[in-house]
């Protein structure tokens, strides 16, 4: 009968997860961006929150290709001029409107 092994268990410390201070410092969106998210500086992380929650309240994400977003009038100039964009690339073109 072959020995059995025991298995050793180390305890791994588990430490809060902190916020990258660079993502929640307010920065100031552009006109274009402004006219989504509001004139105010706000972190990078809310932008983003925004920015989804007037694609979902104006239904401008494709039914079939749930990661393809439409642009609308104020979307449009932000997308950089396209009608439709991938949504992995929408936060790089939004970051370009955030000073």
């Amino acid at each position: 009968m072959p020995a059995k092994k025991t298995a050793k268990k180390t305890a791994k410390k588990t430490t809060k997860r902190k916020p990258n201070a660079a993502f929640m410092k307010p920065l100031q969106p552009s006109p274009e961006l402004a006219a989504i998210v509001g004139d105010k500086p706000i972190p990078r992380t809310e932008v983003t929150s925004r920015v989804w929650d007037y694609i979902k309240k104006n239904k401008l994400q494709d039914p079939q290709q749930r990661k393809i977003i439409h642009a609308d009038d104020k979307l449009r100039p932000i997308f950089g001029g396209k009608s439709s964009v991938d949504m992995f690339k929408m936060t790089a073109l939004v970051a370009k409107h955030l000073s």
